[in-house]
């Protein structure tokens, strides 16, 4: 039974992506902490392991019910860090038992870092810099979190809930400005912009090779390609057209080259510049923006390129009412469905949501 109910899962989504129109809008979740908090367990038990966290968030799907997918089956610290080139806080260790973790945002690369990136190449450099400047055991823990995915991944299947996110690339753009903290950083792009622009051509030959040989190896059709500080709401557009939509083409058509779907996950508001997207093969992307870019507008621009995904706000599965956030959901399907449309949450499901809120989101698409 939960292979074929995988299976359905997946065309549903698949038939999403394509821009037909299934039996239904699918319906996929993305959380992490409101599974622990759902389910009463502590965040300093939920952090401790990425089985432990997988466990949990599928006892909480189990709460909530009916749901076509799930954005990334567990919680890896490590990942943060990678994708910040911060120091991440885990509650238990340098915060409270249960208090939400934290990226530690702090200038831990220096301007001669990019002379660095440059001359001895961006693998050499990010090793020394993750071991010296972040964890020395950072390395260790993400092969730790590479080799447990595919058995968390098979926990998911066997519930017929395919996994759909898991890996995760970004551009150069993204990772620099967690190493250099936001304002040094683009204060470097006005500053030293030729610097800037030769360390990113640096970085590009790696942003997305290890991310598609993990996708491949654990057998996965969807990745992440995040952004969420290059949002053209935070940057002039001569900046962004320099600095950000040259190199998330290139990563968005290597991931779509290698055969695999990427998930446009993109937080804050992109409005300004959602047109350029449209270069982008037909039916071969996830627009998933976080509630701060307009999705009817998403839709209007780029529904006949790309399936959009989202959007019901934190907020509202927060502080609103199980019928306002299903007249939300059902408004969502109504006029974004139901060709090339997903629905989803903005972003994460997030910690203080009520059950029967995230509850009705489901049922809204399900009719269950």
């Amino acid at each position: 039974m939960s292979n074929s109910l995988l299976l359905e899962r997946e065309a549903r989504i698949t038939q999403a992506l394509a821009l037909e129109k299934p039996d239904r809008v699918p319906v996929v979740a993305l959380y992490t902490s409101f599974a622990a908090r759902v389910t009463k367990t502590p965040l300093s038990e939920f952090v401790k392991s990425s089985f432990t966290a997988a466990r949990v968030m599928i006892e909480a799907a189990d709460m909530i019910g009916g749901f076509d997918g799930i954005d990334y089956g567990s919680f890896f610290p490590s990942a943060l860090s990678l994708l910040w080139l911060s120091k991440v806080k885990l509650p238990g260790v340098e915060l409270p038992a249960d208090a939400g973790w934290q990226v530690h945002e702090q200038e831990l690369m220096k301007q001669e870092d990019y002379e660095r990136i440059i001359n001895e190449g961006w693998p050499n450099w990010l090793g020394q810099y993750l071991t010296e400047r972040i964890s020395p055991t950072i390395l260790q823990d993400v092969m730790a979190d590479a080799q447990d995915t595919p058995e968390i991944f098979d926990l998911w299947n066997a519930k017929g809930i395919p996994v759909l996110g898991g890996v995760m690339a970004t551009i150069p753009f993204e990772i620099l400005c967690g190493a250099r903290s936001f304002a040094k950083f683009v204060r470097d792009l006005y500053k030293m912009p030729d610097k800037v622009e030769a360390a990113m051509a640096a970085m590009m030959p790696f942003m997305t090779k290890q991310a598609l040989e993990t996708t491949k190896q654990i057998g996965k059709k969807y990745m992440w390609v995040g952004g969420w500080r290059a949002a053209g709401s935070m940057l002039s557009q001569p900046l962004w057209d320099r600095f950000v939509f040259p190199y998330m083409e290139k990563v968005i058509n290597e991931v779509i080259e290698a055969g695999v779907t990427p998930i446009l996950h993109f937080d804050s508001d992109w409005g300004r510049d959602l047109a350029r997207f449209k270069v982008l093969p037909k039916g071969k992307c996830i627009f998933a923006p976080d509630g701060m870019t307009d999705i009817y507008k998403a839709k209007e621009i780029l529904g006949d390129t790309m399936c959009i995904m989202g959007d019901v706000p934190p907020s509202m599965l927060s502080l609103g009412t199980p019928d306002e956030v299903y007249k939300y959901s059902r408004k969502l399907i109504e006029e974004l469905g139901p060709t090339g449309f997903i629905l989803h949450s903005g972003c994460d499901i997030p910690i203080d949501a009520k059950l029967e809120n995230v509850q009705a989101m489901v049922a809204a698409a399900t009719g269950k």
